[in-house]
């Protein structure tokens, strides 16, 4: 088992208001829980037979409050210590646009040296999308104050996984092929980071 502690949390619940797409002309709509469970059970099938220790943060489908997620996130921080935990926190975005992000908390952390190892595999596995960023500091992550990142202990990267409200990335990430390629991509981003951590904390 690794000692870097992976935290994974699927964004929002089934109740979340707002949280998925239009419905397209062919019926089909994407619930955003939904996409986010699925994403990251498929990354956990991935670390366990990695061996790599992992915890899913909210297993259910009923959203649970930010509060609450950063509470059991630090409860795990503060068993394991929190520089050996990596929060991972997985999301679709939406606001019309496209493409792929990440996201820290403000300032530089030891986040953006994660999160730098996600854009570059974000970069490596969408070479057909566009990457948003913001290198205003010399990185790629954007900033932001949210709860799950600001408010939790460890450090923390949360993914934005294209736009389910633009028909073109919402095709791409209800596909079963586009699923399997952003699991991939988080799976191979967090054995870097394990790699990091590793060589890091010698």
């Amino acid at each position: 088992m690794t000692r870097l502690r992976i935290l994974l949390d699927n964004g929002h619940g089934k109740e979340t208001p707002g949280k998925r797409s239009p419905v397209w002309g062919d019926g089909t709509q994407l619930f955003e829980y939904e996409f986010n469970r699925d994403i990251v059970h498929r990354i956990a099938r991935m670390l366990a037979h990695k061996g790599i220790t992992f915890d899913i943060i909210v297993p259910g489908l009923a959203d649970t409050p930010l509060s609450q997620r950063a509470s059991l996130v630090n409860h795990i921080c503060a068993v394991n210590g929190k520089a050996n935990c990596l929060l991972v926190s997985v999301h679709a975005n939406a606001g019309g646009g496209t493409g792929w992000e990440v996201w820290t908390s403000r300032g530089q952390t030891q986040a953006d040296d994660y999160a730098e190892i996600f854009y570059r595999h974000a970069e490596r596995a969408f070479p057909e999308w566009r990457m948003r960023s913001d290198t205003t500091d010399g990185d790629h992550d954007k900033e932001a104050d949210f709860a799950i990142l600001a408010k939790t202990a460890c450090p923390a990267v949360l993914t934005e996984n294209f736009f389910m409200d633009t028909e073109k990335d919402c095709r791409f990430i209800m596909s079963e092929a586009g699923r399997d390629r952003i699991a991939r991509m988080h799976f191979d981003a967090i054995l870097e980071c394990v790699e990091h951590f590793e060589k890091a904390t010698r």
